[in-house]
C-alpha cells in the first residue's frame, strides 16, 4: 500500500511540472464539459425514448422465456420503467461523446504522446462496457432467473413486480459492463506512473482477493460456481490489464516529452 502511496504522489509531482491552469479556469473548463456532456445526454435519452417499448422487449426478454409476467403496484411504475430504460439507453448511445468530453477535460495535463490513445481509449471503453453488459444479458441474467425462480422458488407463485425487477436486471448489466472497465483504470493508472506490469504482477494476490470480494458482492446468486462466473471474466480482464500497463508505462516513452 505504501508503495502504491510513494508512486501516485510521485505521479502528481511530476504532472505538476506541466503548465497548468488557475483553479477557475479548471472550474470553467469542467463547467463546459459538464453542459456539454449534459446535453449529449439529453439527445441520447430522446433517440432511446423513441424506441422505448422494443427496449423494454429487450429487458422483458429473460422473464418471458420463464413465461412470467412483470407486474405493477404503483401506477408510475410502467412510466418509470420506459424512463428509466430510455436513460440508460440514452447514456449507452451518447457514451462516446461524454467520453470525449471526458478526454478533452482531462487532456490538458498529459504529454502530447499521450494524447494519440484518445481514440483507443473511448473504443476500448465502450466496447468493454457493451461486452460486460451483453455477459450479463446472454449468461448471467438467465442463469440467475433460473437458479433463483426455476429451483430456490419452484414451490412458489412468482409475483415480480416492474421496480424490482428493473433494479435487478440494472445491477446486473451496469455492475458487469463497470466491472469490465477494468483494463481502462489500469490504463490510466499505469499512463501516469502510478502502477507498472512488474507492480501488477507482484501484487496479483491481492487483486485475486480484491476481485472475488467484488464477485461475491455483485454476484445475485448465492452459490460458489456463479460467484466464479463473475470472477473469472475480472481476472483475465486483469492480466488483460497487465499487457496493457507494460505498453504505456512511461518508462517504455522517451524520456524528455513536449506538451503540445
Amino acid at each position: 500500500m505504501a508503495d502504491f502511496v510513494d508512486r501516485a504522489r510521485t505521479a502528481v509531482t511530476d504532472r505538476a511540472e506541466l503548465p497548468g491552469m488557475s483553479l477557475m479556469e479548471h472550474l470553467g473548463e469542467l463547467r463546459k464539459r459538464l453542459i456539454r456532456a449534459t446535453i449529449y445526454l439529453l439527445v441520447g435519452f430522446a433517440v432511446a425514448y423513441a424506441f422505448h417499448e422494443r427496449l423494454y422487449g429487450y429487458i422483458q426478454q429473460p422473464l418471458t422465456n420463464l413465461h412470467i409476467d412483470l407486474n405493477f403496484t404503483h401506477p408510475t411504475d410502467p412510466l418509470n420503467l420506459y424512463l428509466k430504460t430510455a436513460l440508460v439507453g440514452g447514456a449507452i448511445l451518447a457514451s462516446p461523446f461524454i467520453l470525449y468530453q471526458v478526454w478533452l477535460f482531462i487532456s490538458p495535463g498529459m504529454y502530447a504522446n499521450e494524447k494519440r490513445y484518445v481514440f483507443p481509449f473511448m473504443g476500448a471503453t465502450v466496447g468493454l462496457f457493451l461486452a460486460g453488459a451483453w455477459f450479463g444479458y446472454r449468461w448471467v441474467l438467465p442463469g440467475a432467473l433460473k437458479v433463483l425462480i426455476g429451483d430456490f422458488g419452484r414451490d412458489f407463485h412468482p409475483i415480480i413486480t416492474i421496480e424490482d425487477y428493473t433494479g435487478f436486471f440494472l445491477a446486473i448489466i451496469l455492475g458487469l459492463g463497470i466491472t469490465f472497465e477494468l483494463p481502462i483504470l489500469i490504463f490510466f493508472l499505469s499512463l501516469f506512473g502510478i502502477v507498472d506490469a512488474k507492480f501488477l504482477i507482484r501484487h496479483i494476490r491481492y487483486a485475486i482477493l480484491v476481485i472475488f470480494l467484488i464477485a461475491a458482492i455483485i454476484c445475485p446468486m448465492p452459490d460458489p460456481v456463479s460467484m466464479c462466473l463473475f470472477a473469472t471474466p475480472m481476472l483475465a480482464l486483469y492480466m488483460v490489464g497487465v499487457g496493457v500497463a507494460f505498453l504505456v508505462h512511461p518508462s517504455r516513452r522517451k524520456p524528455k516529452e513536449i506538451k503540445s
